[in-house]
């Protein structure tokens, strides 16, 4: 049988950076995962089989980028290493996000650092997607989820001590970055020891016309995972610190100088015949920096800008399943505390500082039960969850060289109720046949929601700070905003045989009190309150509140591919979707363009090539109350290839962007740095052609 380029009809893209000898894989019904396998372990499950991967481009250190290859998938791009997720029109905090299993709370206010800052490209085994909605039991969201799993040594399964290690290097031309890291360690069937890291570093980014100024970045990550076996338990710990350096954000007002991020997880296990208990509590600590003057031209001394940021996350959760009704229950517990805080700064000016976050407190307890199990016709995953979500804000402050407008509205802050409550629930229903002749049909329906964020609620000072929107707008938070409510229904098949697989799905989401910014009030311009007038001090008269509103996004994806006469395959990916406002006339901010992926690949047991071509149409469905532009349709050519030289040493190259074809990405964000190849206020352009080298070795 002829290698399929997609691994099962659960696997989106295959992207091999080498092949450990072991590595964490995951294992789900392929009607509820997507799969990204970023190393390439010889599995046989119900999410991958035993085909032979393709290496494809990696444009930057970010592993984002990996997402304009899945069905609906899109990275938002602030900067080379703050590329958000994108899944089905949402992006940012309204999806359920992990690293290595593990969620937790990003500490940049402009979501400098959303989740998959935290997962470089070198430790990186696999990119789970949740299909359409993630499960109850992993925690609330809007809609789909994503979870980067790490490399992993793992238990051995035979008797003795196994040694093992997946080791990753690359390099590209695009932005002269080199990058390195892996896993090694020692198992046996009753303990394992890994040690992981990684180092990368890039400058600035080409494209046909010049330089992105500051586009250059510093990463370096460190740690050990380990685990005992006793019997019926099993006891884990997971360490790691992960250092940023300088490293550039031309859509934001400033850039990030460093991240200094601790993570930890120790987890428990057991059974009981066929019930099952896991507990988990994890800690995980952010400190960043980020100014207007160390990587891009520094502005007079009154306008220098140093802001301090922290925030830090406590998590734990218990799970029980047992056999239940022909099937099996899922019961559980788990919460979340998390602290922020944000204080601005000039560096020149001890005298100059604005606590703009102050104290910041949320906390999250939640329950759930879910089942799974045959219903009828269907095989089925029923889950309802519960959360109760508390927040609260400290005590605005100002230093004396601040002018009146701001500490006069830090005082209003302070004297309001800086506390808020909110209860949600989430119920999903999950339902597909049985593969019948290789056919499989599935259905899906949903309540999700999302509690509003510390920016949105609490945003007392009119700044830039958008929590990632990076629309050049100034926005104000609201203390009496509401939770997001998501009424989601999808459908679509599953069709696979030894030549051709076919998974369209169509879906709709209607979102009642949907977060967006609007006009502060009903006379925008006129500066007729405080904030207006402070946000104008700030260069932007028409200052956007966060509020509620109502939207929908729908859209249809696609990923198929055929097995031609001989070595040959074709491949394919389209994505639509489609967001607007339902109170007013207009759409939604940043949604991914209409998208179709293609490629022509001819394999041999040891090498393979491939030539792509990556269309992407133009979006004018843009934002008016977001000031949003609109971007022409672009075709990339792209080709790339993998040689096995031999058992565990892979070697893959390529040339992204072949003819050098200058565009704009729609989901980039505008340039905020004078002096630039790229004018001020301009959408920031896609790179121009770059040369890629991997080679992955494990064993």
């Amino acid at each position: 049988m002829k290698s399929i380029y997609l691994a099962s009809a659960g696997a989106a893209a295959l992207v091999a950076m080498g092949m450990p000898a072991y590595a964490q894989t995951p294992s789900a019904d392929p009607a509820l995962r997507d799969v990204i396998i970023v190393t390439a372990s010889r599995t046989d499950t119900a999410t991958t089989d035993t085909a032979s991967p393709e290496d494809q481009p990696l444009q930057g250190p970010d592993v984002t980028h990996l997402l304009d290859r899945i069905p609906g998938g899109a990275r938002v791009g602030n900067g080379a290493l703050s590329g958000q997720a994108q899944y089905r029109g949402l992006f940012g905090e309204r999806l359920n996000l992990r690293v290595d299993g593990q969620r937790f709370a990003s500490g940049g206010p402009n979501l400098m650092d959303p989740a998959f800052h935290y997962a470089p490209a070198p430790l990186v085994a696999a990119m789970v997607i949740d299909r359409g909605v993630s499960p109850v039991r992993l925690g609330p969201g809007l809609a789909g989820g994503m979870d980067a799993m790490f490399k992993r040594i793992d238990f051995a399964d035979g008797p003795g001590v196994s040694v093992g290690y997946d080791l990753t290097t690359d390099a590209r031309t695009i932005d002269e970055s080199a990058s390195i890291g892996g896993v090694a360690g020692v198992s046996s069937k009753d303990w394992r020891f890994n040690l992981l890291g990684s180092y990368e570093k890039g400058d600035d980014t080409r494209f046909p016309g010049g330089v992105i100024a500051a586009t250059s970045f510093k990463r370096s990550v460190y740690g050990a995972s380990g685990g005992v076996r006793f019997g019926d338990h099993t006891l884990t710990l997971d360490v790691r610190r992960q250092n940023t350096g300088p490293s550039g954000n031309p859509p934001f007002p400033m850039d990030m100088i460093y991240f200094d991020t601790d993570f930890a997880r120790a987890g428990y296990s057991t059974h009981w015949g066929e019930t099952r208990l896991e507990a988990s509590v994890g800690y995980v600590d952010v400190a960043h920096l980020m100014n207007n003057l160390t990587l891009r031209p520094a502005p007079v001394a009154a306008q220098q800008r140093e802001s301090l940021a922290f925030a830090t996350t406590r998590s734990a959760n218990v799970f029980l399943s047992f056999p239940f009704l022909s099937g099996e229950l899922r019961t559980g517990v788990d919460g979340e505390d998390i602290d922020r805080d944000v204080t601005i700064t000039n560096p020149t000016n001890a005298a100059f500082f604005i606590r703009s976050l102050p104290d910041i407190a949320q906390h999250r307890i939640g329950g759930f039960a879910e089942w799974a199990g045959g219903l009828g016709p269907f095989e089925s995953e029923l889950g309802l969850r519960l959360d109760h979500h508390t927040a609260k804000a400290g005590l605005a402050a100002t230093g004396a060289a601040v002018p009146a407008g701001p500490t006069n509205l830090a005082n209003a802050f302070n004297a309001s109720d800086r506390s808020r409550e909110d209860t949600t629930w989430d119920a999903v229903a999950r339902l597909w046949t049985p593969a019948d002749n290789g056919l499989s049909w599935r259905i899906t329906l949903a309540r999700k929601t999302r509690a509003p964020g510390h920016v949105e609620r609490f945003l007392w000072l009119p700044n830039n700070t958008s929590g990632g929107l990076a629309d050049g707008n100034i926005y104000v938070g609201d203390l009496s905003i509401k939770p997001e409510t998501a009424w989601i229904a999808e459908a679509g098949f599953d069709y696979r045989t030894a030549e051709a697989y076919l998974r369209p799905t169509i879906y709709v989401r209607q979102i009642d009190d949907y977060i967006q910014g609007v006009p502060f009030d009903a006379t925008p311009g006129i500066l007729n309150t405080p904030q207006e007038m402070v946000a104008s001090m700030n260069g932007d008269p028409t200052p956007l509140r966060f509020a509620n509103v109502d939207a929908r996004l729908y859209g249809i994806d696609i990923d198929a591919g055929l097995d031609l006469a001989g070595p040959w395959r074709i491949d394919a990916v389209a994505s639509y979707v489609r967001g607007e406002r339902r109170d007013i006339d207009d759409n939604l901010y940043r949604i991914a363009p209409p998208s179709l992926t293609m490629g022509l690949t001819y394999e041999q047991p040891a090498w393979s090539a491939t030539m792509e071509t990556q269309a992407v149409a133009r979006q004018d469905k843009v934002s008016l109350t977001n000031s949003e532009a609109k971007t022409a349709g672009y075709v990339l050519l792209n080709i790339f290839g993998a040689w096995t030289i031999r058992d565990g040493v892979r070697l893959s190259a390529g040339i992204e962007n072949l003819l050098d074809h200058k565009y704009e990405e729609h989901l980039s964000g505008y340039n905020r740095i004078d002096g630039s190849d790229v004018p001020l206020g301009s959408r920031l352009p896609g790179a121009g052609r770059g040369v890629f080298i991997r080679l992955g070795v494990a064993g």
